[in-house]
């Protein structure tokens, strides 16, 4: 019987199963895959049969749940599945074991079963997940809409009774909180737009892009006491994008670069471009992002430094909303001074 068989030799099936998966181009194995992972299959495929009126059934959950529960990766699993099989197989021909070609097909059938709940279980804690993120969103989103409410009300009912003038502190706060309500639902639009799969590519100038975010972001700037540069565009630099998705994602690159720049100081926006790309910067001055890995800060949720205002979203969405162009975001530190964040996409050729 195939059960039999599998525990008279397990070491030998481990063995040329682990080989098997050390073996594999990708993914790699990793040591908790080889030493839990695959000892773990091998031993619950030898307990899922026995033996009821000769034939074999299977029993039990399917391993591929607790591998999952290892930490082992849907994709390694059915890799290894496979690869077991054929250490079954292997071993079985080399001791010239005879073995059921039925228990042989019932044994791939609780493989296939494995792969499946493996899969399924990936399915649904992908689901909980993004589940949770968007329930953390939302609340977000709540709160920091509320804050900027409140505060824009508290200034507004302020300058209404007439003891404080329009060009101090508290219609400072005003601008600030309306600006910031601005932003939440540029993000969120944006972020809703990319999820919706409602991306309208169009033809679109380059020239006539960065003015139109020059127009918001200077009096922005001029608002924080902050200057912006702005690198002049040659007209006849053509791009195929989504407008206001683009327009979105670099007026948040520049949102991020006047909330972390130093008072009093400088953030430019320059853009330089070939026959084939276009390269749109931010840089600020900041100081240079905090120890750690860079590319974090494009994860959903990250924020950077000490102000910690925001949802953590707006990098996430910014890089979305470019590679929905074919594009790619980027960010390059500059200790000590600042950083800069660059857009690269690709430029409409000439003529067309």
């Amino acid at each position: 019987m195939l059960r039999a068989f599998l525990s008279a030799n397990r070491e030998a099936i481990l063995a040329r199963s682990r080989e098997k998966v050390r073996a594999r181009p990708a993914p790699a194995a990793t040591e908790e895959e080889l030493e839990k992972g695959i000892p773990l299959l091998l031993d619950q495929l030898i307990g899922a049969f026995r033996d009821l009126d000769g034939l074999p059934l299977v029993r039990g959950l399917p391993p591929g749940r607790e591998l999952t529960d290892l930490g082992v990766r849907v994709v390694q699993i059915v890799h290894d599945y496979e690869r077991v099989f054929q250490a079954v197989v292997e071993v079985a021909e080399e001791a010239k074991a005879s073995i059921d070609v039925a228990e042989l097909h019932r044994l791939h059938r609780c493989l296939d079963e494995a792969v499946s709940e493996a899969v399924n279980e990936y399915s649904r804690r992908r689901e909980r997940a993004i589940s949770e993120q968007e329930k953390e969103r939302l609340g977000i989103l709540a709160h920091e809409s509320r804050n900027a409410i409140t505060a824009a009300m508290l200034a507004f009912q302020a300058l209404q009774t007439g003891k404080v003038g329009i060009a101090g502190s508290t219609a400072g706060l005003l601008d600030r909180s309306l600006r910031r309500l601005s932003s939440l639902v540029e993000t969120s639009i944006a972020q809703v737009r990319i999820e919706a799969g409602k991306h309208a590519p169009e033809r679109v100038s380059l020239h006539d892009l960065v003015e139109d975010i020059e127009v918001g972001a200077a009096a922005q700037a001029s608002a924080l006491e902050l200057e912006l540069f702005v690198g002049r565009v040659e007209p006849g630099v053509d791009l195929v994008v989504d407008r206001q998705l683009l327009a979105a994602a670099i007026g948040n690159l520049l949102q991020n670069a006047f909330k972390f720049t130093r008072a009093h100081g400088a953030v430019r926006l320059d853009t330089s471009w070939t026959a084939e790309r276009v390269r749109i910067a931010v840089k600020d001055e900041c100081g240079g992002l905090p120890p750690g890995d860079a590319e974090a800060l494009f994860r959903p949720f990250e924020q950077r430094g000490v102000n910690r205002a925001g949802l953590g979203l707006g990098l996430a969405i910014s890089r979305r909303s470019v590679e929905a162009d074919g594009g790619t975001l980027a960010v390059q530190d500059i200790p000590g001074t600042g950083c800069v964040f660059t857009v690269e996409l690709p430029r409409l050729s000439a003529g067309i």
